[in-house]
């Protein structure tokens, strides 16, 4: 799904007083939106990995549910987004499909916190992306992506999931800049308050 306005985001050069950088990962299934999220919400252009899918890819890439996709993230997307004076998201959208997981676990290298796409009409293609964010202790929330009318309700998608209740699960259309941005900050409320909890937890 292409971004409705990735060529029309400002192009914000970083603040002085920005002193705290946060990496993010966006991770999800093949065709889910990760790309399209980093782009409509990055302030800078973003830098991208797309490449054109090709023949090699036939039977290898399920293309079941994408069926008018013809790009494909190679590596990562990377992005960037400042939510106060001193607060600045580095954002790096991960690749989809199977053939690019080994670059994961290197992407979730001094992450602090991630972003699982989900489309419902798919669930089982987000379950990897919880597994290796739980394997590795990374704090994450869900974000619902719109893709026409939803296959599941919350509760289901939750329980689809098999989220513990402190989760965040929320709904988005990667398409729209503040839609995007309303899950980063979402994430970022998130991990404030699991630093809390800690802090204050005898």
């Amino acid at each position: 799904m292409a971004s409705r306005n990735s060529d029309t985001a400002p192009r914000a050069p970083l603040r002085a007083t920005a002193h705290h950088g946060l990496k993010i990962v966006v991770v999800g299934g093949f065709g889910v939106g990760k790309t399209t999220m980093v782009r409509s919400v990055s302030e800078i252009r973003p830098l991208s990995t797309e490449e054109t899918m090709t023949r090699a890819g036939i039977g290898v890439d399920d293309t079941t549910a994408v069926r008018g996709k013809t790009t494909t993230t190679v590596a990562f997307d990377f992005g960037r987004i400042t939510l106060d004076d001193e607060l600045v998201l580095y954002l790096f959208g991960a690749p989809g499909q199977e053939r690019f997981w080994f670059l994961w676990d290197r992407l979730f290298a001094g992450t602090l916190g991630a972003v699982v796409l989900v489309d419902t009409r798919r669930v089982q293609d987000s379950w990897y992306a919880i597994d290796r964010l739980e394997h590795h202790g990374t704090p994450f929330v869900v974000a619902r992506n719109n893709f026409g009318a939803p296959q599941h309700s919350r509760h289901q998608l939750r329980d689809a999931l098999d989220l513990p209740p402190h989760v965040p699960l929320v709904d988005c259309d990667a398409r729209r800049r503040d839609s995007s941005k309303a899950v980063l900050v979402a994430l970022v409320n998130h991990l404030f308050a699991l630093s809390f909890a800690r802090e204050t937890t005898p």
